[in-house]
This record gives C-alpha cells, sequence and structure tokens, in this order.
C-alpha cells in the first residue's frame, strides 16, 4: 500500500473540505484582494522652511488630507482648508473635484501660497485670499528613504595612483610597480620591484599623506573555476545556449592579497614580515595615519576565525596586531564588521562579539589598548547609524534586544557617548522601528508595527522626546476582507530555556473548529533572522494556508541577531538548521491550538539554505516532517558558493561537509518529496539538486522533480513553481486530489 494513501486514510475527515477549487480561487485572490486595505503603511514627510513638513495623510475609501506639522511647536493640523480649494479648483477647472480625493498627491508650501498640479496644469491657491491662480507648482524635495545610510566605516579613501603632492604617479608594468616622475622630456620611470609575476603580481596602491612611502597590494591568483549552464530553451533562437560564470567553491585557491611597502626616497621596498597576515581571506580598511608613520589594514584570514587589525611602521616595516580578535568559532565579517578611525583623538571604533554579544569598543589605535566598552550588556548592536560623530564624542546605533519585555528581534534606535556614558533609546513602542531624519537632523520620524500591529508614526526630536503623533495605518478594512492577524508564538528551545519566536498563520477563512495540517516555512541561514517582524501584506503565507494548512515560521539556534553563543550552533553545523528548537516550537504552538493538527507529522518547504533546510529535516527527522518541497537547494555545502559555505563551515573542507551533506544522506528519505531546481540558478549551481537526484536513484527513492528551464534562483516561486508547489502540499499532506485547474 502506497505511503499516500495511507495518509488519506488516517487524515480527520474534516480536511476533505479543503484543498478545493474555491479554496484555491480565494488563495489566489489574496494579493489583489488585500492590495491598498491598509491606510498609512508609510508616511512620507517633505520638509520645508526648516523646521515645518507636510504630508498626504491616507483616510478610508482611497480619501486623503495633507497634513502641516510644526515641529518645533509640536502641532499639526490640515496643511489648508481642502473644501475650499476643492470648490475653488473645481470653478476654475470646470472639473468636479472631491475635497477629500484631490486630483494631486505633492504639494508646494510657501508661506500662504499652496502649490500644485492638477489637470494638466500648475495652481498657486491663496489661502488668505482664496484666490487660485495658474502657475507653476514645484515638485516637493525628494524625501530621505527610511532607516538612512548603513556605512561600515572607512574603505580606501587614499587608493590611488597619483601621490598626494602630485610629483609621483605608480603603475604596474609587467605585473611590477613602477613610478613615474615629471613631465615630457623630463619624466623618467623606474621600476620599484622585480618579483611580480602573471599570476602573483601587483594591483593597487596607497600613498601615505606625505607622499615619501607607498604601498602596493601584491596579489596572488586564486581558482578559475567555473560553472557551465545549458539553457534549453531560449527565447530568441531554437538551439540551446551555453554559458559560463564564474563560481568559486569552498575548498578552492583564493586571490590572496597582501601589502608590500617602498621608500619613495631610496626607490627600495621595505620589508614586511607576513607573520600576522599569512593566510588572507580579504585585506581592507587600509589606512595610512595623518603624520605618515604607520599603515592599518584588516586582516581577514581565510575560514574566518582570525581577524586582526594590523600596523605597519612607515620606518620599519614591523608589523603589530593593534586589535587581535582569535575565535573558537567564526567572526561573522558579513553583518558584524565595524571599523571606524578616529585620526584627530588616535583611536578607533571597532564592533566586536568578545564578552558574547554584539558591541562596539573604543580602542587605541597607537598600541590596542581597549580604552572602554562603548555599549555593553545582553543585547547586540544591530549596526551603527550612519557614522561615529568624532566631534560630539557619541555614536547613533540600532540596537535588538535592548528592550527586555519584547520581542529581542525588535529594532531600537539609541545613542551612546563614546566613554560608554549616556546611553538612551530614542525610540518608543512594542515593535520593530524605523526612522527618517529631518534635513537639519532636529527631529526624525520613528515609525514601529508588528506583524500584528499596523505602523505608528511618531515625530521625535533628536533626543528621542516625543513632538507628536503623525498617524496610525488602519487595518480595519483589511481584517473586513478576511486578513486573519498573524499570531506571534513563544516557546522554549532545545534548552528548555531559551526563547524561540514564531509566527502562526490561518486561513482567512479560519475555522476554529476544524484542525489543519501544519506546514513549515523554514529559512535557517546563519546570515541573519527570517521571521516577519513588521506589519505588512504577507500574503504569501496566507495562500498556502488557504487550501486548508496552518502556515508557521520561527527562528531556531544558529540563526543570527541573539547571543554569540546562539549563533555559534551554526559552525560546521549547518545540518542541525536549528530543527530541535523547531520542532519543540510546533509541538508547543500544537499543544496550545487544537486545530494544529500534527499528529501524523508537518509540511516543510523553503528555497536556497531553505530548500538544503527543507530536505535536511525530512533526511534528519523523518517521522516529523512527512512531506517537503526544497527549492534551489544548496544541497551540499562543497557545491555551493565559496564565501557563504567557508563562513559558516570553516576552511579547510573537514569530514563535517560531507556528514551534512543531502545527497550523502539521501537514502535516508521517507517522506513524500518534491525537487524544484532552475536551469540556469547561478547563486547555486543546479548541479547541487540534480547529484540529490543521482543520490535519490541509487537509493531507489520514490520523488518528485520540478526542473525548470529558463529559470534561475527562486524558482519555485514563479506562478507556475507556487502552483506546483501547492498542489503537492494539498495531494500529499491533505490527502486529496489538487483542484488548482
Amino acid at each position: 500500500m502506497s505511503r499516500s494513501f495511507l495518509l488519506v486514510l488516517v487524515l480527520p475527515s474534516v480536511a476533505f473540505a479543503q484543498g478545493t477549487a474555491d479554496d484555491y480561487k480565494r488563495a489566489m485572490s489574496l494579493r489583489e484582494k488585500y492590495a491598498n486595505a491598509v491606510t498609512n503603511l508609510v508616511v512620507t514627510p517633505n520638509w520645508y522652511g526648516g523646521n515645518r513638513l507636510w504630508f498626504r495623510e491616507e483616510l478610508p475609501d482611497g480619501r486623503s488630507r495633507f497634513v502641516t506639522v510644526d515641529a518645533e511647536k509640536g502641532e499639526k493640523g490640515p496643511a489648508f482648508d481642502h473644501k475650499q480649494l476643492a470648490e475653488a479648483l473645481a470653478k476654475a477647472a470646470e472639473r468636479k473635484v472631491d475635497a477629500e480625493k484631490l486630483p494631486f498627491r505633492a504639494i508646494t508650501l510657501d508661506g500662504t501660497t499652496v502649490g500644485f498640479t492638477a489637470f494638466d496644469k500648475g495652481w498657486k491657491y491663496d489661502t488668505e485670499k482664496r484666490t487660485l491662480t495658474v502657475g507653476e507648482a514645484r515638485p516637493p524635495a525628494a524625501p530621505q528613504p527610511p532607516g538612512g545610510n548603513r556605512p561600515r566605516g572607512e574603505r580606501r579613501a587614499q587608493a590611488g595612483p597619483r601621490s598626494p603632492d602630485g610629483k609621483f604617479t605608480a603603475f604596474v608594468k609587467d605585473y611590477n610597480v613602477w613610478i613615474r616622475e615629471g613631465t615630457g622630456d623630463a619624466r623618467t620611470e623606474k621600476a620599484l620591484s622585480t618579483d611580480g609575476k602573471a599570476d602573483d603580481g601587483y594591483t593597487s596602491f596607497y600613498w601615505s599623506p606625505d607622499s615619501k612611502k607607498l604601498i602596493a597590494m601584491r596579489q596572488k591568483k586564486g581558482g578559475d573555476r567555473v560553472v557551465t549552464y545549458v539553457e534549453s530553451s531560449p527565447k530568441d533562437q531554437l538551439q540551446p545556449k551555453t554559458k559560463t560564470v564564474p563560481y568559486l567553491k569552498p575548498g578552492d585557491p583564493i586571490p590572496q592579497p597582501k601589502p608590500h611597502l617602498f621608500d619613495l626616497a631610496t626607490r627600495k621596498e621595505i620589508p614586511v614580515a607576513d607573520t600576522l597576515f599569512p593566510n588572507p581571506w580579504d585585506i581592507s580598511y587600509e589606512h595610512w595615519t595623518p603624520d605618515s608613520k604607520r599603515f592599518l589594514f584588516l586582516y581577514n584570514q581565510r575560514g574566518h576565525t582570525v581577524m586582526r587589525i594590523v600596523s605597519v611602521d612607515a620606518e620599519t616595516g614591523k608589523a603589530t596586531a593593534i586589535v587581535n580578535e582569535e575565535c573558537k568559532t567564526f567572526f561573522d565579517y558579513s553583518s558584524k564588521l565595524y571599523l571606524q578611525y578616529l585620526d584627530g583623538t588616535n583611536e578607533l571604533v571597532w564592533m566586536s562579539e568578545r564578552n558574547g554579544w554584539n558591541h562596539l569598543y573604543l580602542i587605541d589605535a597607537r598600541d590596542g589598548t581597549v580604552k572602554n566598552a562603548i555599549t555593553k550588556g545582553e543585547w547586540a548592536v544591530r549596526g551603527v547609524e550612519e557614522r561615529v560623530n568624532a566631534e560630539k564624542r557619541e555614536v547613533m546605533i540600532r540596537a535588538v534586544g535592548v528592550k527586555p519585555d519584547e520581542d529581542p528581534y525588535h529594532v531600537h534606535y539609541a545613542r551612546v557617548n563614546l566613554d560608554g556614558t549616556g546611553f538612551k533609546v530614542l525610540t518608543e513602542g512594542d515593535g520593530i522601528h524605523g526612522i527618517q531624519w529631518s534635513p537639519n537632523r532636529k527631529f526624525f520620524i520613528d515609525t514601529y508595527s508588528r506583524v500584528d500591529l499596523p505602523p505608528v508614526h511618531v515625530l521625535r526630536s533628536a533626543d528621542g522626546a516625543k513632538v507628536v503623533e503623525l498617524a496610525t495605518a488602519d487595518a480595519s478594512d483589511l481584517k473586513k476582507k478576511g486578513y486573519q492577524s498573524i499570531e506571534r508564538f513563544t516557546a522554549k528551545g532545545r534548552d528548555g530555556k531559551t526563547d524561540i519566536y514564531g509566527v502562526i498563520v490561518r486561513p482567512s477563512n479560519f475555522d476554529p473548529k476544524k484542525t489543519y495540517p501544519v506546514i513549515e516555512n523554514i529559512y535557517a541561514g546563519p546570515q541573519d533572522h527570517f521571521v516577519p517582524k513588521r506589519f505588512q501584506n504577507y500574503y504569501r503565507h496566507q495562500q498556502m494556508a488557504d487550501l486548508g494548512f496552518i502556515v508557521v515560521q520561527c527562528d531556531g539556534m544558529g540563526t543570527n541577531w541573539r547571543s554569540k553563543a546562539f549563533h555559534d550552533v551554526c559552525w560546521k553545523n549547518l545540518g542541525d538548521a536549528g530543527f530541535p528548537d523547531r520542532i519543540a516550537w510546533i509541538r508547543a504552538a500544537a499543544a496550545k491550538h487544537a486545530e494544529m493538527d500534527i499528529r501524523k507529522g508537518v509540511g516543510i518547504f523553503g528555497g536556497s539554505a531553505g530548500g538544503q533546510n527543507a530536505l535536511g529535516g525530512m533526511l534528519a527527522y523523518p517521522d516529523f516532517y512527512v512531506v517537503g518541497v526544497a527549492d534551489c537547494g544548496c544541497h551540499d555545502n562543497r557545491m555551493d558558493k565559496i564565501w557563504w559555505n567557508e563562513l559558516w563551515m570553516s576552511w579547510p573542507i573537514g569530514p563535517h561537509y560531507a556528514a551534512q551533506s543531502n545527497t550523502t544522506n539521501a537514502h535516508k528519505l521517507k517522506g513524500k518529496l518534491m525537487l524544484v531546481v532552475g536551469e540556469v540558478d547561478t547563486n547555486v549551481d543546479p548541479a547541487s539538486t540534480l547529484q540529490v537526484v543521482n543520490a535519490l536513484e541509487k537509493a531507489d527513492k520514490d520523488f518528485d522533480l520540478l526542473y525548470m528551464t529558463g529559470a534561475n534562483h527562486g524558482a519555485a516561486e514563479s506562478p507556475y513553481g507556487q502552483r506546483r508547489r501547492m498542489d503537492f502540499f494539498v495531494r500529499h499532506l491533505l490527502g486529496v486530489e489538487p483542484r488548482s485547474k
């Protein structure tokens, strides 16, 4: 008897009413149905006159009004009398004009004059005289995008071939460093190096401020692996096309840059021993001190367990470590790297997890002494907002976990002095925050929301004090259209102590008297966390749920932005994917919610690393995850891109790579599996999926393969891929034949 027939027998009878043609029709209509059903999701400020702004406030039923705010006084009101302006415009244009649906979305304000464009003309309305004339309406200034800048410090500010004094030009000839001096007949050229080779030549240059010393980077050539693609069905010709894409994989030789120091007076190299930087993955943040006495750079060692700021003495070539991070696991340079040199005080600001949480440190740039921790506590710095303010001796940061009574992934903004004093959270409200600064930096708009809380927009002064509430998003129309509020749910993880956070998504026609099979949407990549936090239209989640499921998503151990110990679970251990935490979380949710039926197993789907996770869960926990769809998975970490995999799985390649490979473990498959892969996936080598296919065939396993011609990464997110994924879960988890057509 087939496994699918067994599922039909054991699933609750209520499930047979799900997965119908009506369910598909309703599910596929959700995107359009929910579009524009929430007002004031975003407030776009238009600043004028220093500390004043206007914005367009949305009202129900497509109505709106223009609002002005005096930030200094904390006063908010209509930008003008909408009824009077509408009457004047209707008369002048000989058109019908609704005061709450004015035919323009932008204005300019100048004293008592409102400028706008409507009916292909520019208009000016005098609010005191109540007169309307044809004029030239100026477009509003472009608003600042939410969140601001996301710099990581200083990078290569002094790079270039021309010396600061303009006397010399460095260039590469025959893979070596040459110097050109003078012009015309007086021009001379001289080689500074003779050891450059085709596979180990010189590249970029960094002049000392006094033009007396030159750092030239010499880079050893890396590997030349490529992935070859055959596009079977190109749009512009009958015959297939082939192409190759450079694609280094874990273990491959990599380009290795190293600095070399040259003295322009003697035209000779000053030897610099590479003892402190023997095996670079990368060298960056190159920086000369203003006095030209030292050259500093950041050394990221291959394997990412060593990060150093190295200082080279310009006279002797002696290299010393100013910052030395030798980690037991990994240094997350992909998202937790920040370095800023403060030359005026011989300091630098450095980001580190050395105490178990991601924080900022103030370090003496001369000898590496840690002057003090700038931030501290059992929470993490998510990033530096703009740059450290060296003059005010303060820094603004984005912080997570800083509010003990909130979800630890909620982003708040805070300011702190470089000596660690004066720490102050500038945003308030239980949610994830984003800000938009006024041009003069005296005020900012603080917007916060949760999956179960529509956005709230508050104007605050630079010190965080509330000035006035601007608007609150209204989701009442969305709920009238059947939107089910996403439930936030927290349960203990594998250790019985650590909180795991996730969400539960129910069908729009949810009936609490019915039971629903559960499907987990998984992505366990260590580079971030992935559970939705902001309020927005998560119709994709609800589309799947509307077929007769409850869809869940959580972040297990090994994902980012909690403690270092929480993150470290992934190291050399991507196969873990937080499954012990996920399973505990799902079981706790089902124990609380009787409508969640996990008695006969759970479904699982994901793409990319999530595709690896979806199949990995089925292989490692076959009695829990019984139906899965794995899209474009990096199923073997030796087959995927080099940077992502070596960061988390480390280098050199060890037996743990093969041990955690879905290809190696494919013979353990028990449940119903569909593999999806794009023919020309340039992100994850398609061969990663096809090697799983090969292993499954050799193990005599039944499975479905959706090989999508012409598709790149994320093939299952195409309309056809989505439909096939839906059908697969309806057929094998609900136990009924899909009615998608």
